[in-house]
Order: C-alpha cells, then sequence, then structure tokens
C-alpha cells in the first residue's frame, strides 16, 4: 500500500470515527431531552412613586 494510500485511510477513519460519536451524542441527548415548561407569567405590581433620597 502506498503511502499516499495509507494516509487517506487513516484520514478517513478518523472521520468515520468522529462521525459515529456524534451520531451517538445527538442521539442520546435527543432520547434524554427533557421539555421545559414555559415559567408562569407573574404580575408586576407597581410601587408608589417615592423620593430618590426617601428610606
Amino acid at each position: 500500500m502506498s503511502l499516499t494510500m495509507t494516509i487517506v485511510m487513516l484520514i478517513a477513519g478518523w472521520l468515520a470515527v468522529a462521525a459515529a460519536m456524534l451520531w451517538g451524542v445527538l442521539r442520546i441527548s435527543r432520547r434524554h431531552h427533557h421539555p421545559v415548561q414555559p415559567a408562569p407569567i407573574k404580575k408586576v405590581e407597581k410601587h408608589s412613586a417615592r423620593h430618590a433620597t426617601a428610606h
């Protein structure tokens, strides 16, 4: 086997392993994803206007 073919096969193997790992991570994250319920909207009460130096 030539040197060029060895390098190409090595890179192809790395890409195959990386693609398999990415696929597995995406599969697990999609399966174990828990949808988040939107937080209930709370009404904000208006505070009475006060002077800036009031304590």
